[in-house]
């Protein structure tokens, strides 16, 4: 409930500022989008989609293609598709371990290693557990050329040098993330995955999670 205020005071907000007290024609549809997202995060069980991540460090940038399945209870998968040399590699957590695979090297190597924020913060669900947990979010309303987008903020648990905040873009037609980027201290955008399908509360089979 906490949340739901937060984001109708939010668009509120938004909306003086753009001239007055809104009308009630001037909010409606506006926080019934809001409003149904916020029941849609509360009810996100998993997610599957296909997405393109790119990383952002000082000396270039690295962009892979990925198939992407998570679980608000900490499980996921993550496939790379492209680039073609480290295509079919895949990394899986069953909530306990987090075991790589390459299916390009000689012997299909399996190895098992530690989480890192690089990794865990591609997924939506690691999001979304970071904006229901934080009491520093915040909402925004953005008229762009594709059509309204609505952006949820929560920061990054932790200190790491390059990632210190998220915010996730929003359709506000289809209710569907668009985009999710994650930017350091100076607001610097470091990671950015942009979605191309994404379904929520699918069936997963637990075999996804495990090497």
């Amino acid at each position: 409930m906490k949340k739901i205020m937060a984001l109708v005071v939010s668009v509120l907000l938004l909306c003086a500022a753009c001239g007055g007290v809104p009308s009630d024609a001037d909010v409606e549809a506006p926080i019934s989008a809001l409003e149904a997202f916020e029941r849609m995060v509360m009810s996100v069980e998993n997610f599957r989609a296909t997405a393109t991540v790119a990383f952002h460090a000082n000396k270039g940038t690295n962009v892979y293609e990925t198939i992407q399945h998570g679980k608000m209870t900490g499980e996921y998968r993550v496939e790379v598709t492209a680039p073609a040399h480290v295509a079919g590699s895949v990394t899986a957590s069953d909530g306990r371990q987090i075991l790589q695979y390459n299916s390009r090297v000689n012997g299909r190597v399996s190895l098992q290693v530690s989480e890192t924020p690089e990794r865990s913060e591609i997924f939506l669900t690691t999001f979304v557990r970071n904006y229901l947990q934080s009491n520093e979010i915040s909402v925004n309303v953005m008229d762009m050329e594709q059509g309204l987008r609505t952006v949820l903020e929560a920061p990054v648990p932790g200190s790491h040098p390059y990632m210190a905040v998220a915010r996730l873009w929003i359709d506000n037609e289809t209710l569907r993330p668009v985009k999710l980027i994650v930017f350091d201290p100076d607001n610097v955008a470091r990671m950015v995955v942009t979605y191309h399908v994404i379904e929520f509360n699918v069936t997963l089979d637990a075999e996804l999670f495990r090497l």
